[in-house]
């Protein structure tokens, strides 16, 4: 089982302050990765590395292993968090911005929500095992609204 990087996140909130986090730690901005961290801020939505590999938008294909080693990194220095939502390959956020998320098991539709959204859920979880449960890494799993709505009463 993967575990959530537990180091400080950085919040960057544009590329530029993601760029200087990046050199204030001593690293260089390499072409191969200022393209990761491009294909991260040109999204909300949590991207996979084959999928920031393929291209984004404007942005170039790139060498699947490279992008798989600058998420790392990026993620080893807390600009980058990776989650899990659902089956598949991992996907990558821009860390600093806390959230938790929701996924349909039936449709694969995901949400991200604040955290204090999923404070009841937590709470109830603490009170009956003593475990503070964090929805970050992996998601809370059910149906979505419409999913749900087309399921019949039973």
């Amino acid at each position: 089982m993967t575990t959530a990087h537990t180091g400080p996140r950085i919040e960057a909130a544009t590329l530029a302050e993601a760029v200087a986090a990046l050199r204030a730690r001593g690293l260089r901005l390499s072409g191969a990765r200022r393209v990761v961290l491009e294909a991260l801020y040109e999204t909300d939505q949590p991207l996979s590395a084959e999928q920031i590999a393929d291209g984004i938008g404007t942005l170039p294909a790139s060498d699947l292993a490279s992008v798989y080693r600058n998420l790392e990194t990026l993620e080893r220095l807390g600009l980058v968090q990776h989650v899990h939502l659902g089956h598949g390959a991992g996907r990558y956020v821009r860390a600093g911005r806390e959230r938790e998320y929701l996924v349909c098991e039936r449709c694969g539709a995901n949400r991200a929500v604040r955290p204090e959204q999923l404070d009841g859920v937590r709470d109830a979880v603490e009170a009956s095992t003593g475990f503070r449960a964090r929805f970050s890494h992996f998601p809370i799993v059910g149906l979505c609204g419409d999913c749900a709505a087309a399921e019949p009463e039973g």
